[in-house]
């Protein structure tokens, strides 16, 4: 590891920022992870969209349908693709607490720089602020990774503010990618902000957060992948300016992204946000590939509106095209 476990939030503090990305995971026709394709991308989405770290086998990247060995080779081909160029940080979440810290431990051996684990769904509970305590105070004390915490209402319940106000004390938890409404993530920036980074999965509020409450890590989602191209980094773009303070221009840039969104937005079927996601990558020219069950492909007729929205909505595919705007 890069650092030692007593020095996990100063490092996180000082590395762990700018633009992650949750990355998808691509399978062959079979199903298969497909190696080289997950490799590619990533070396596409470093070198070229300047994505700053990757959140590698999440629910974006579909770990739910992944065997433990074929999440630990997830792992691997993440390190290995990023060669440096970007951060990564693990997914390890698991409702079996013995497969969570075996992750955790493989993503550590394998030089991940950190791991995240979402709260676990605790069956018939309801009070469950000190189980949920006991959770993560476990597994950090058996791993010296530094540990993002990760609420989503799909655990049926929400990490309180001052829950992870507590939380953020433990040595080695350094981040949270908190999944909430506005009010309750700058609640726990206020609390603690000085012992954790903060974060939140919605683009469309990244800019805000970085004006508004100081933020530094958009901690993450799949936008960073499909709204952007090697000729069109608005997001990139919109990020730098407004860490640079300059607020005016950076509000500019962002919103002229509202016709990608919308069209992300618009074309995707309720039920299939893996399939449309990775349809829109291979419109990019990403390795996209098969969703494994249960989880259902587009239909064509779902692809050609998908397509048609893709094609009108303004991202620039070609140098001449950026080369055209700038002197249009």
């Amino acid at each position: 590891m890069k650092y030692s476990k007593k020095d996990a939030k100063a490092y996180a503090r000082a590395n762990m920022k700018g633009i992650w990305a949750a990355a998808l995971t691509p399978f062959t026709r079979d199903l298969a992870i497909d190696r080289d394709g997950f490799s590619t991308n990533i070396r596409h989405w470093t070198d070229q969209l300047g994505i700053d770290g990757l959140f590698i086998a999440g629910k974006q990247g579909e770990f739910f349908s992944m065997s433990l060995e074929e999440r630990k080779l997830s792992f691997e081909i993440a390190v290995a693709a990023a060669a440096g160029r970007a951060a990564t940080i693990m997914s390890c979440s698991d409702q079996n607490m013995d497969v969570v810290i075996d992750l955790a431990r493989h993503a550590q051996k394998v030089g991940a720089d950190y791991i995240v684990i979402h709260a676990p769904v605790l069956h018939f509970f309801k009070a469950q602020e000190e189980t949920v305590y006991e959770y993560y105070r476990t597994i950090a004390e058996k791993v010296d990774i530094g540990i993002a915490l990760w609420s989503h209402p799909d655990s049926g319940y929400l990490l309180s503010p001052q829950l992870c106000n507590r939380l953020a004390d433990i040595e080695n938890v350094v981040a949270i990618k908190y999944s909430v409404p506005r009010p309750m993530y700058a609640e726990l920036t206020r609390l603690a902000g000085d012992r954790i980074l903060v974060s939140s999965a919605s683009e469309e509020e990244w800019l805000d957060n970085i004006l508004e409450l100081g933020w530094q890590l958009y901690l993450c989602s799949s936008p960073p992948c499909l709204i952007q191209t090697p000729h069109d980094l608005r997001m990139r773009e919109y990020t730098d300016l407004a860490f640079r303070g300059d607020a005016a221009q950076a509000r500019a840039v962002r919103d002229s992204l509202n016709p990608v969104r919308e069209a992300l937005r618009g074309t995707r079927p309720a039920e299939k946000p893996h399939a449309h996601q990775k349809y829109w990558q291979e419109l990019l020219g990403q390795a996209g590939g098969r969703v494994r069950p249960p989880l259902l492909e587009l239909t064509e007729t779902e692809k050609a509106a998908t397509r048609a929205a893709f094609e009108s909505c303004g991202l620039k595919l070609h140098a001449a095209d950026a080369s055209l705007a700038k002197t249009g």
